[in-house]
């Protein structure tokens, strides 16, 4: 039984397209297109240690520059511009990339401004959002006129409706969907465990012609090492290689984890095909522990981070089915950090990635340092780890997509930055209460980001509040 996609499934497309998320856009997006874009503004960072993630390093008492939402400029000598805001860090502060979650299925305005505020300056949407998402509210944040992180979206594809994706059965369907995902702003094709092999691999044909790469699970019929030699450049989470990699086509996958002598050769071929794979092992644990576990959804429930989950999403959490499942997955949990680990000391592309908030426990924004914690506790440096969410993220998308450099502090890349009072490298925590974070040229203090969220929270307790 395959615990963790059956119910991801049933998560996906049942609760989160009711009226109530219709109702906060009306209500909240009034507030969030006066959000102060400054396209053009002039912005310098002064007295700041800088953590540019290029590689492992601090460059002391540094002056950077912005331009609008690009970098133009850094040194220890440098002139600030004329009438350009300034950002002190007193030589104490810390300023490193933003960063990047690369598997979420959030898709309200409140969702990205709480992202923001957690210091997640980049999202990639894994499919499911609907057309209003895709059509209105990633261009108004992707241009600064809502609060929120930069969003690159997914087209999501399956062979049947088991897993609320787009149905595609034939060779022709799956050209044609191609092309409609393009014309409809889409970055990539995900793809889903149900897809007929001839669908695959013309999606795969397709996806090169129109520079719509594919994304996504392992596919059952076609099997991971046939879809990596296919093109296909991100592998949705790190457990897909349970499914489609280890266990033998036509076994029905147990609870007992593979032979750890096998990682080598699971390494080996992300390796040869230069994959993505995402590092959600704080993800698989979450589910881990919640299987069996109605209380430890509760507990999820009872912390402070779940304040800013929206109404919805906390009844979806309430009904989550892992709690009547009976899996045993700690097994397969601490094969998962060795597979990781090991991924990151052969120099693995690994990507942070959550599936926020559609499982118990992830809230949006939050859960991503819960990640990068859980990634250091598989033993990951905080170097490692820290890439996963800043320079991995934004040498993926500039390999696949192109278009702007992000994910490393130097002159040429966007201005996506988090201010912190330590350095990130000695405790990834510092990064969980930003002195400020800046995105599409905006520069947010911790005062504004608590702003943001605290209109958000009062908003979800009074929707919660009898009338």
């Amino acid at each position: 039984m395959h615990y963790v996609r059956e119910v991801r499934g049933v998560l996906g497309g049942t609760v989160r397209h009711l009226y109530f998320a219709s109702l906060l856009w009306s209500i909240f997006w009034p507030l969030a297109v006066h959000a102060d874009y400054a396209s053009g503004r002039t912005t310098a960072f002064v007295h700041v240690n800088v953590i540019p993630m290029d590689r492992e390093r601090v460059l002391a008492d540094q002056t950077v520059i912005v331009e609008g939402n690009q970098i133009v400029a850094m040194g220890d000598q440098l002139t600030v511009p004329k009438h350009a805001q300034v950002i002190d860090g007193h030589k104490t502060a810390y300023l490193s990339p933003g960063l990047a979650d690369m598997h979420t299925h959030s898709e309200t305005p409140n969702d990205l401004a709480v992202y923001l505020a957690n210091g997640v300056t980049t999202i990639l949407h894994m499919g499911g959002a609907h057309a209003g998402f895709v059509d209105s509210i990633v261009p108004a944040v992707n241009r600064g006129a809502i609060p929120g992180p930069h969003v690159y979206t997914s087209f999501k594809v399956d062979g049947s409706r088991d897993y609320n994706a787009f149905v595609i059965k034939t060779p022709a369907e799956a050209r044609a969907v191609v092309g409609l995902a393009k014309t409809n702003g889409y970055d990539f094709i995900k793809v889903y465990v149900g897809l007929a092999p001839d669908a695959f691999f013309a999606l795969a044909e397709e996806g090169r012609r129109l520079a719509m790469p594919l994304v996504g699970h392992g596919v059952y019929a076609v099997r991971l090492e046939r879809q990596l030699a296919e093109g296909q450049v991100l592998i949705a989470h790190a457990e897909e290689f349970f499914y489609t990699f280890f266990t033998p086509p036509g076994v029905d996958e147990s609870d007992a984890p593979p032979d750890p002598s096998r990682i080598a050769s699971a390494v080996a071929l992300a390796k040869r095909y230069n994959v993505a794979v995402t590092a959600d092992v704080g993800t698989y644990a979450a589910i881990a522990h919640q299987i069996g576990r109605a209380d430890v959804v509760t507990s999820y429930l009872a912390r402070p981070e779940s304040l800013y989950l929206s109404p919805n999403d906390r009844l979806a959490w309430q009904m989550s089915a892992y709690a009547n499942k009976t899996a045993k997955l700690a097994p397969k949990l601490a094969f998962l950090r060795m597979l990781v680990k090991a991924m990151a000391d052969a120099g693995v592309e690994l990507v942070a990635g959550t599936d926020a908030p559609t499982i118990a426990g992830l809230p949006p924004g939050f859960s991503l340092h819960d990640s990068l914690s859980d990634l250091e506790a598989s033993g990951l440096t905080r170097f490692q780890a820290l890439s996963t969410a800043t320079r991995a993220p934004g040498s993926f998308m500039q390999r696949t997509k192109g278009g702007d450099l992000f994910g490393i502090v130097a002159p040429g890349y966007r201005a996506d930055l988090i201010l912190s009072s330590k350095n990130p490298l000695d405790t990834l925590t510092t990064l969980r209460t930003p002195m400020g974070v800046m995105v599409q040229g905006q520069w947010r203090d911790a005062a504004a980001l608590k702003d943001l969220t605290e209109k958000i929270r009062q908003s979800y307790r009074r929707a919660s509040e009898a009338p």
